[in-house]
């Protein structure tokens, strides 16, 4: 069906890439409203334009609003932008869904799993929200860090979701010459890849805290992409998308740039820092280190091998040693590329 277009949006979650899409959408003179859970988040936008906790020396335009009183965010909007931490999706979504009386796009951007249920973020919205809003559920996903969306730097994502007509209406709302979005209707396949490359990134930074090489860390990417691939399959998902912007692309940029967190957090474990002190001296969310036993988890109950994710939650949760988790993965079995294990 036809979406009418877009006139007002609420962001729910003012972290570094809520933070960066609202101020992309208000950018474009359209009215946003940003709902942060944190006090001083608020405080600080609201005195000097700017979040100085998540995304800072960013300046946030006069028609980006905000605010910590979630239904005073979602009046009067007729799009949701969904981009809370994923260990606190269902909280915030129990709390959104007796504010929606009529049926609005919602659009994912949350990249993760949900730990107790092993459920993906709109398998958890299909449970928690009203049923008219069953058909009007997306996800947005793809190689983007926070900084460089928010400095207009060009960057493509990709769009989910099963209403073509929805789906083109949050189509033509994010895009701008900078910043381009492809539509897809592969809602398990482009959420999997966006919570999974976050595990890989992990392991590839602990590649690169032990200094083994580019050869180890593309390697490392490349096998990582397998064990995605076959999870998405047993899952349902098309595998064709991990070949897109939400799978590889995201993949490489997550396991190689710079301004990666999880893959921040995978060097200094290869450093030989605790996981305990690195998460204590980190004020944004790793979500790679939560996914990671969700995924050996979800890996399980599809009887899929995921080696790399394997040796990752023994590092994390077993103190296994880096290097060692390096070398069990380098000597098992020879096998054949195209394998399913």
């Amino acid at each position: 069906m036809e979406q009418p277009a877009i006139k007002h949006v609420a962001v729910i979650g003012a972290g570094a890439w809520g933070t960066a899409l609202a101020r992309h959408l208000a950018e474009k003179q359209i009215p946003v409203c940003l709902w942060a859970h944190e006090p001083e988040v608020v405080r600080a936008i609201q005195l000097g334009r700017e979040n100085t906790v998540y995304l800072p020396d960013v300046l946030l335009p006069p028609t980006l609003s905000v605010t910590n009183v979630l239904a005073d965010a979602i009046a009067g909007a007729d799009c949701l932008i969904f981009a809370v931490p994923s260990h606190v999706a269902r909280a915030v979504l129990s709390r959104i869904a007796v504010l929606l009386p009529q049926p609005i796009p919602l659009v994912s951007a949350t990249k993760g799993i949900e730990e107790e249920t092993l459920a993906l973020v709109t398998q958890v919205m299909q449970a928690v929200l009203p049923a008219h809003m069953q058909g009007s559920l997306l996800v947005l996903s793809g190689p983007s860090f926070a900084s460089e969306v928010s400095r207009g730097k060009p960057t493509a994502l990709c769009l989910a979701g099963q209403d073509a007509g929805v789906v083109k209406a949050i189509q033509a709302l994010f895009m701008t010459p900078n910043f381009r979005v492809y539509a897809d209707d592969d809602l398990i396949g482009v959420q999997l890849g966006g919570a999974l490359k976050n595990v890989m990134a992990l392991a590839a930074g602990v590649v690169d805290g032990l200094e083994l090489g580019h050869n180890a860390r593309a390697a490392l990417i490349t096998r990582g992409l397998a064990e995605m691939i076959r999870l998405g399959v047993a899952m349902g998902a098309d595998p064709r998308t991990f070949y897109g912007l939400s799978g590889v692309g995201d993949l490489i940029l997550t396991c190689t740039g710079p301004l990666s967190r999880n893959h921040s957090v995978g060097v200094r474990l290869g450093k030989g820092e605790r996981l305990e002190g690195i998460l204590a001296s980190m004020q944004a969310v790793a979500e790679g280190v939560r996914t990671a036993k969700a995924a050996l988890d979800l890996a399980l109950r599809c009887g899929v091998d995921m080696p790399i994710v394997q040796e990752v939650n023994a590092v994390l949760f077993a103190d296994k040693a880096c290097r060692q988790a390096v070398g069990d993965l380098m000597e098992r079995e020879a096998k054949g590329e195209k394998s399913p294990s």
